[in-house]
């Protein structure tokens, strides 16, 4: 628990490239309006970005100030929201090297989300980074004593392969560490443009948030739709239309409505994604606004993110201090 009383929220994003809106329903929504309520740590983590792009480390210096961008933009405020960046916090990895120690490469192995992940990449053998990342995630989450981590769904077995390891690590050496709970978003998913995958950057099927009105248009204009119905007015099942599916996540009020006419034949797709192409750029213009600001004042990015790791470097360096302690390492400080 943080000094304010307030519990303790971390999470955050590996810096490769723009946050979409399946980033904003899964998790940043909910860090959107959290922040109010808890003491919260979002981590930019450009180490673990390394592990599916050790090939262009040059890339993370701009993609770390993109996401911070995005975050900004979508309306984390750094008056309450502390960003950080994990590789000038050391202390987290060497949170990482002691987690090592009591973790089973069989259970990383097992990992259903490090499966996922390799088989997406197409990865055939495994780096140690990779396979280990989630021992990675567990300092990060517990490096500041976070409480709670807003994820999507597919994150879940990261947070309970953090709990096993919080909990051996308390019971072999005394309690320092709380055991954080996952936070999962009301609409976790959001289906790529390509109607088969979530939304992803990799599989090039996203909305950005930072993408223009015209970039929006175009590719709501693309997106798939039902392909059994041929013509507008033939009856429509919304539920196998992509756009439908934005609909339902972003115009929660009329979305109903919308499912009955598509099933009456009462409208068309081409309607139908001209009221998806209105409705998420009123969405986004609020983030085009604020992002304004930051791509004309590039320095308050640096600015944000220096005072965010120094915070987040006292904090480390409290929890290690104990750490070290109830390990009996700390050699000269007896």
């Amino acid at each position: 628990m943080s000094k304010n009383n307030k519990k303790r929220i971390l999470t955050g994003d590996r810096p490769t490239g723009k946050l979409h809106l399946g980033h904003y329903v899964g998790s940043l929504q909910n860090r959107v309006k959290l922040q109010n309520e808890y003491d919260t740590f979002l981590i930019i983590a450009d180490v673990q970005a390394l592990t599916t792009n050790f090939d262009h480390p040059e890339k993370l210096s701009e993609d770390v100030r993109q996401v911070a961008r995005d975050y900004l933009a979508a309306g984390i405020d750094p008056e309450k929201t502390t960003i950080f960046v994990q590789s000038l916090v050391p202390e987290i990895a060497e949170l990482t090297v002691l987690y090592s120690m009591i973790v089973t490469v069989n259970q990383l192995r097992h990992n259903p989300t490090i499966k996922s992940e390799a088989e997406q990449y197409g990865y055939q053998e495994m780096s140690y980074g990779f396979l280990g990342y989630p021992v990675s995630q567990a300092a990060d989450i517990t490096f500041c004593q976070a409480n709670l981590v807003p994820v999507g769904e597919d994150q879940i077995p990261h947070i309970e392969q953090t709990r096993k390891i919080v909990r051996k690590f308390n019971n072999m050496y005394g309690e320092v560490f709380p055991e954080p709970e996952a936070l999962i978003s009301d609409f976790p998913r959001l289906i790529g443009l390509d109607g088969k995958n979530k939304m992803s950057k990799s599989l090039n099927n996203a909305i950005y948030l930072s993408d223009s009105k015209e970039k929006v248009s175009q590719k709501i204009m693309k997106a798939k739709t039902d392909p059994a119905r041929i013509h507008k007015d033939d009856p429509g099942n919304p539920e196998v239309c992509t756009v439908f599916h934005y609909q339902k996540a972003f115009n929660t009020k009329n979305h109903t409505q919308i499912a009955e006419k598509c099933r009456a034949g009462t409208i068309g797709c081409v309607a139908c994604k001209k009221k998806m192409i209105k409705k998420l750029n009123l969405f986004l213009e609020p983030m085009r606004e604020r992002r304004k600001k930051y791509l004309e004042n590039p320095e308050l990015i640096d600015q944000i993110l220096n005072k965010g790791t120094a915070k987040a470097r006292k904090e480390a360096a409290k929890t290690m201090k104990k750490v070290r302690e109830v390990m009996k390492i700390d050699y000269f400080n007896n």
